[in-house]
């Protein structure tokens, strides 16, 4: 992880360590790096999501970008999925998306995607980190070297809305949805997906952003209105976005939620099945419950774990020509249609599967179990006490103790996270109360360190 890029690109607090100064740079030094790779002027998509300091960071970034050579074609507010898949579709060179996920409104991020969609390569935000940290001079174009704006039309949203639409050969006639869109990206787009299938009964909520109710109170990190309201309204799904619309989460009619790790179940049994599912193989992360471990032997299927991060999902998949991975969380990838995790698609699949089988949801994904979890977030200073801390022998010694006594009939993981100053905490048991007292007594015990 480098010093400006981490796990999902640069993060931060608006003007508090992510900045329209900062912003520009970024663009200066990718426009620089991308032309070098190019052997000439680059074109670099960029969108973002609604909140308040997209705008801000979206024209500090462009100003980088065009200052320094490269033409832009401007999305505007669209999920992350969807930059990456038109960044492909029309052949530019890299996307770039302003958005921190599923975090509250007053962060920020800058992802970079290459030309093929997939994630920037560490060697290139190395390169770019270094010439902004280092202070080195980007020459700056004038005449008609300056990169230009391209504004897109409604043709390239449309397109990308097309393409997720024609991943499923279901007309889903006869169910009921409800879909949060989390006040995010997903409001300029899900409607319009929906729309494509007019035997699907589709009601939408949160999908009147502000600039400051991204997130806030609802969307996949806040399942429990849409799952009173599914139960209550007799909806036969609920599917709920994050802010940038590249996770999905669910509620059955029943308004039990449903996890990524049960979604990535009942994909990938019907994709085996269907003798479409290379090497009978699921990507997962080690965050994943010991429910997806216990259905994957019960199905025949192997369950590959990476460290967490969607970007470690895909390049297992990518070695390996794998089809399906994602995390709990709700980051799906359907590498047959997609690049990157898309909530949208993982929706549609959802959908879909949901139709064939005649099943209701909670039948359908009942099929894996999830054994209790328990995650606590402990708070640290900053990275340097989180390395400290990961490389404690007494909590070493403390983790390997509780792990006996759960007997094998449980797991511990304790891991720093990649985008905030936390150390987390998960623990798995058959009773969620070992689960509880084991992590709350890691946790107290890594606050003392």
């Amino acid at each position: 992880m480098g010093k400006l890029f981490g796990t999902d690109g640069i993060r931060g607090v608006v003007n508090a360590g992510l900045d329209a100064a900062l912003a520009y740079q970024v663009g200066l030094a990718a426009a620089q790096v991308l032309a070098r790779e190019k052997h000439g002027k680059p074109l670099v998509t960029i969108g973002k999501d609604t909140r308040i300091s997209s705008d801000l960071l979206e024209g500090a970034l462009i100003a980088g970008l065009c200052s320094a050579g490269a033409d832009v074609l401007h999305l505007g507010v669209i999920p992350t999925p969807g930059v990456a898949w038109i960044t492909v579709d029309r052949g530019a060179d890299a996307g770039i998306v302003i958005s921190a996920s599923h975090n509250p409104f007053e962060h920020n991020g800058i992802k970079i995607f290459d030309g093929r969609g997939f994630k920037l390569s560490d060697a290139l935000e190395e390169e770019i980190e270094e010439i902004i940290l280092g202070h080195v001079e980007v020459p700056l174009k004038t005449h008609g070297d300056l990169g230009q704006v391209i504004y897109a039309d409604e043709r390239e949203r449309d397109d990308y809305i097309d393409h997720l639409a024609s991943t499923v050969d279901a007309d889903l006639s006869g169910l009921r949805i409800l879909v949060d869109c989390a006040n995010g990206a997903s409001s300029a787009t899900a409607a319009r997906l929906f729309d494509r299938f007019p035997k699907l009964h589709t009601d939408i909520i949160n999908a009147d952003p502000d600039g400051v109710n991204i997130n806030a109170g609802c969307g996949s990190t806040h399942l429990d209105s849409l799952c009173t309201m599914v139960k209550a309204g007799g909806y036969d799904l609920g599917l709920a976005f994050d802010g940038d619309a590249d996770r999905c989460l669910a509620c059955d009619e029943l308004g039990a939620d449903i996890d990524g790790d049960q979604i990535m179940a009942v994909c990938g049994r019907d994709l085996k099945n269907r003798g479409e599912l290379p090497g009978d193989a699921v990507v997962a992360t080690v965050m994943s419950n010991l429910g997806l471990h216990v259905f994957c032997r019960e199905n025949g299927l192997q369950l590959l774990c990476t460290d967490v991060g969607d970007r470690n999902v895909l390049e297992k998949m990518e070695e390996q020509g794998y089809v399906l991975g994602g995390e709990q969380s709700g980051h799906m990838i359907f590498r047959r249609f997609a690049t990157t995790g898309d909530g949208q698609l993982t929706a549609l699949q959802l959908l879909n599967l949901l139709h064939k089988s005649g099943e209701k949801a909670s039948q359908l994904t009942g099929h894996c179990r999830r054994y209790p979890q328990v995650l606590v977030n402990v708070p640290v200073a900053d990275k340097e006490k989180k390395t400290a801390i990961m490389a404690s022998e007494r909590l070493k010694a403390a983790v390997a103790e509780r792990e006996a006594a759960l007997n094998g009939d449980g797991r511990i993981l304790v891991r720093p996270s990649g985008t905030e100053a936390l150390i987390r905490v998960m623990v798995e048991a058959r009773e969620e109360h070992t689960a509880a007292n084991c992590a709350n007594e890691l946790a107290e015990l890594i606050k003392l360190l």
